[in-house]
């Protein structure tokens, strides 16, 4: 990341790995992501637990296509497969297709100022990289963007809130290998967390990436010797329901400074009434499809608009909700531009 920014657009789909591949973060091919159901579930057992890799295998093979229950809300357009076209049909009648197309590529960098008095003076001007709802498969284009805008940026660490397969069910080799290709262009300590889009198989390959998966735990990052902060990620809190967030805040003393990472903002009060400073999350897209104005047509979750899109307060937890990189259900966006984030923590001059 140290070399100069190069104007030249970059080739974010370069022979980084096979289709269907696994890319170490040199962008080594590590060969296929495929594995028996049992070294599958052996492998998430040593590393979740029993029950929680257990748990969340079989809510995937009961429900991960269900239409209508499961989760917070009650009808997920995004497993309803047979609508989609449908939509994509009326805007192209409509004459919007396009537009929303070219509109769906054009991710923006954007930054975000968070200011509290409980953060270590050692960590003032620590910067996040936020990166959400890549669904890489569907958004090849924004993911040339995003790549260009990471090669420039100066961050800290990076943290991923989820959602980086196209569809909710079914194949995913293609969703890790398009996670590896954008691995590529990261750099320093990355978290992640999964997203309804996300099934649990993912993050051996992931975590062989060099992501650190946060499924109901937390992290202490310390910088310059002066004290540390606490990073902490749930699993999906949408559709699976598996966070626990109680768990993911276990150890956490009472006065550190801590941000939670979540897919869905809709945990915001759990969030806010277990200390945490900050919530960074993504999911709603910030509606995708907006009317003039940016009001969200729907945000697809139970949450205030108001919460719905960018930075958001509540009892005096700071929230961040990314509109995120990439789409999903249509290619299309419109009064609601993708984005990257880029969070500034200071303390107050």
């Amino acid at each position: 990341m140290g070399r100069r920014h190069s104007r030249r657009r970059v080739c974010y789909d370069l022979a980084i790995a096979p289709r269907g591949h696994l890319a170490s973060s040199s962008g080594r091919d590590l060969g296929p992501v495929t594995a028996s159901d049992d070294d599958m579930l052996a492998t998430l057992e040593k590393r979740l637990g029993r029950l929680h890799a257990r748990q969340r295998l079989g809510i995937e093979k009961d429900h991960e296509a269900q239409i209508f229950g499961q989760g917070l809300n009650f009808f997920h357009i995004e497993n309803a497969t047979g609508s989609h076209p449908l939509i994509r049909a009326l805007l192209m009648v409509t004459g919007l297709y396009w537009r929303g197309l070219s509109n769906s590529a054009k991710v923006v960098l954007k930054h975000n100022r968070i200011v509290s008095t409980d953060l270590p003076a050692s960590f003032d001007g620590f910067t996040i990289l936020h990166i959400s709802d890549p669904h890489v498969e569907m958004s090849e284009t924004a993911m040339e963007r995003v790549a260009e805008l990471v090669r420039g940026a100066s961050y800290d660490i990076c943290v991923l809130t989820g959602d980086y397969r196209a569809q909710t069910f079914g194949p995913y080799a293609d969703a890790v290998a398009g996670v590896g290709r954008l691995r590529h262009y990261l750099k320093g300590p990355i978290y992640g967390v999964l997203g309804n889009h996300d099934t649990i198989r993912m993050v051996p390959a992931f975590e062989e990436m060099g992501i650190r998966m946060l499924l109901n735990e937390r992290d202490r990052i310390e910088r310059g010797g002066g004290g540390g902060i606490y990073l902490a990620g749930i699993d999906d809190a949408h559709f699976y329901r598996m966070d626990n967030i109680e768990k993911a805040a276990h150890g956490i003393p009472d006065d550190a400074f801590s941000i939670l990472l979540s897919h869905t903002p809709e945990i915001y009060r759990q969030a806010a009434h277990a200390d945490f400073n900050v919530l960074l999350s993504g999911h709603t897209h910030g509606g995708q499809i907006c009317l003039p104005g940016g009001i969200p047509v729907t945000l697809n979750c139970v949450l205030p608009r108001s919460m719905g899109n960018g930075g958001f307060k509540h009892h005096g937890m700071i929230g961040y909700t990314s509109a995120g990189a990439g789409v999903c259900i249509v290619p299309a966006r419109f009064n609601c531009p993708p984005e990257v984030t880029l969070h500034h923590l200071h303390r107050p001059t």
